[in-house]
């Protein structure tokens, strides 16, 4: 059923979609995406079909809640070239799913300029500010559940640790995104490199400690200005 209403969402977002496109996305056969548009199909979703273009969904059959402008969209999808460039696996994965229930509810003609300019975009990162790792989605949840969290962490000299921490914030400086929280074993506030952590634990036990300093204030120690 999810991969049904994912691929429904998926028709939404685009005009056209062929088969293989489909079956790419999910990892099935062709086959199978046959058999999954005629279970939409049994379901009532108009489901059609253009050769050498691919599936579509009856335009006006999802009547979208929201009329997003040409502009607004293209903003929406100039943001997604700077989510690949700044956040990490986790944040590219979900702000893309996001973007693709956007695009759901777009006119067939908006659709078309948008994927002409998703064509038209690219950004260049240098290999070291690369996000290879997928936590930002995790800690922005303990930050807003105020969780307690377990990291295995390795420092600039290479030292491993374990630390228990209560995270306050995140911020992205110096070219880098750091995790801020109150540090059990040091007793004191500190800043983890999210590219230096090896593991990372959610836990569902709270705060210990009821007044931590905002994000706004520890960012008054931060050793550089950009």
């Amino acid at each position: 059923m999810d991969r049904l209403l994912g691929i429904v969402t998926l028709l939404q977002s685009k005009k056209y979609v062929p088969a293989e496109k489909i079956a790419d996305k999910y990892n099935i056969s062709v086959r199978t995406v046959y058999r999954d548009v005629k279970a939409l199909v049994e379901l009532g979703i108009p489901v059609s079909f253009e050769p050498n273009r691919g599936y579509f969904v009856v335009q006006g059959y999802f009547l979208p809640p929201v009329a997003f402008s040409s502009e607004e969209a293209n903003a929406l999808l100039l943001t997604e070239s700077l989510v690949y460039g700044f956040a990490d696996k986790s944040i590219q994965k979900h702000y893309s799913s996001a973007l693709n229930k956007v695009k759901a509810v777009l006119r067939s003609t908006q659709k078309e300029k948008l994927d002409f300019l998703d064509n038209s975009i690219r950004m260049q990162m240098h290999p070291n500010l690369q996000m290879n790792f997928e936590y930002l989605s995790q800690l922005q949840a303990a930050i807003t559940n105020q969780t307690i969290i377990y990291l295995d962490y390795t420092n600039a000299k290479e030292e491993s640790s374990k630390r228990k921490l209560e995270p306050i914030g995140l911020i992205y400086y110096a070219f880098s995104w750091h995790l801020i929280g109150w540090c059990y074993l040091r007793k004191d506030y500190r800043d983890f490199k999210l590219m230096r952590i090896k593991s990372l634990q959610v836990s569902d036990q709270p705060f210990q400690k009821k007044d931590h300093i905002s994000i706004s204030e520890f960012m008054k120690q931060l050793p550089v200005s950009y």
